[in-house]
């Protein structure tokens, strides 16, 4: 009897020990990884488009009540990045009519945006100098806080499903910045 409870006491002892080591492969810290530590950001490849926007496809934004100029941007534009960045094309106006285009992109988790190309001379060009630039909220042309705000992001987290991003956009209920009160 004796010998029989010495070898389940060993069996047992084999056992606690035997899932202990199975609890601690697992263990973030043992693997190096940390749960709780930020995540680095690995930016996804960015193609420009190979076209300019058809202008049926624009859809006009407010931004602020202090702006000159008017915004739209191309629907049919809008990638969803599964790195967390929202591409798109801008159409800017400027008060004589003309026209600039630029394709940019959003990140709602750092809310900042980036650059790639404009369109100039019937084609795209990249832009040399493309880096993330914090949004800037309290200025006049603030057109990337109100695209963030009221239709890529939700908070700080990308708004992941199109069809929500263009009801978003919707000007019924676009919130990317208060529109003026009705005349």
């Amino acid at each position: 009897m004796m010998l029989f409870i010495q070898r389940s006491h060993l069996y047992l002892s084999s056992a606690i020990l035997c899932f202990s080591i199975v609890g601690c492969a697992g263990d973030s810290l043992e693997s190096g990884l940390d749960p709780f530590a930020p995540m680095v950001f690995k930016e996804g490849i960015t193609a420009l488009p190979l076209n300019p926007p058809n202008p049926s496809t624009l859809q006009p934004f407010y931004v602020s009540r202090t702006t000159i100029f008017k915004f739209a941007v191309d629907t049919n534009s809008i990638l969803i990045g599964a790195d967390g960045v929202t591409r798109y094309t801008v159409a800017i106006t400027n008060p004589s009519g003309e026209t600039q285009l630029q394709y940019e992109g959003i990140r709602c988790d750092s809310f900042q945006w980036r650059l790639y190309g404009t369109f100039e001379n019937g084609k795209w060009k990249e832009n040399p100098l493309s880096a993330w630039r914090a949004i800037s909220d309290p200025v006049p042309n603030r057109y990337q806080a109100a695209l963030a705000q009221g239709a890529f992001c939700n908070l700080l987290t990308q708004e992941k499903v199109l069809q929500k991003v263009l009801q978003n956009l919707n000007p019924r209920n676009f919130t990317g910045s208060i529109a003026p009160p009705p005349y």
